[in-house]
């Protein structure tokens, strides 16, 4: 007796999440794009490369291999923009670091929340599952 398994399309099994507002979910896709603006972030982690970043901010940048549009995420401190050019928040973690915030402002500020609204939020149990739950079907 054999059980044959559905084979799925992985591109279009990912493409779901897509539907998802508010979800980026970080495929290999994401990572190959972002692979500079990750090792950017990562290279923060050195005080020397922190203090060059900081005092010319589009110079350190133009060292790296990035598109123009993940530069102005980075100096528009746009961590959705970031994430949609292929950043990890684990990486970009490195820049809000540089910048001394929290993890909770830099989820504040993805969610349009001020760092206490995204706090009190996450006390009371985290987002609400009512709501807009499909882009495209808008329920």
């Amino acid at each position: 007796m054999t059980d044959k398994k559905e084979r799925i399309n992985i591109h279009e099994y990912l493409a779901e999440f897509d539907d998802i507002p508010g979800t980026r979910v970080f495929t290999a896709k994401r990572a190959r794009q972002g692979y500079h603006l990750n090792q950017f972030a990562m290279s923060l982690m050195k005080e020397e490369n922190r203090t060059r970043f900081l005092a010319d901010e589009k110079a350190y940048l133009d060292e790296w291999q990035l598109s123009d549009e993940a530069k102005q995420a980075v100096l528009a401190r746009d961590y959705n923009a970031m994430i949609d050019c292929g950043g990890n928040v684990y990486f970009l973690s490195k820049l809000f670091s540089t910048d001394k915030q929290s993890f909770q402002f830099a989820a504040g500020s993805m969610t349009g929340m001020t760092p206490e609204e995204y706090a009190e939020m996450m006390i009371k149990g985290g987002r609400s599952p009512e709501g807009v739950r499909s882009i495209k079907g808008g329920y």
